[in-house]
């Protein structure tokens, strides 16, 4: 059971990052890196979900693996333009 939440949650994290590579091509590093940051976002998040809660419960495992999968992939995100500053800051 176990290898199955571990696939899965490679195999998600893996889709995750790679439609954000897709769509945030623009604003994101090269594409191994953000393969990879997904990918092991969802397993370090399986893994925190499955020491944390009922280890039988597939369906909350993966949804941990999505947050930290996705929390991860922010951090990777570049500001889409110019920052704006106000002139009275």
């Amino acid at each position: 059971m176990m290898l199955i939440e571990a696939l899965g949650s490679a195999l998600l994290g893996l889709v995750l990052a790679g439609v954000a590579a897709h769509r945030l091509a623009h604003r994101l590093p090269t594409r191994s890196l953000v393969l990879a940051t997904g990918t092991a976002g969802a397993l370090f998040g399986a893994f925190v979900t499955h020491t944390a809660l009922d280890p039988g419960n597939i369906l909350l495992i993966l949804l941990g693996a999505a947050v930290v999968s996705v929390a991860s992939l922010s951090l990777l995100l570049r500001p889409s333009g110019r920052l704006r500053r106000s002139a009275t800051a």
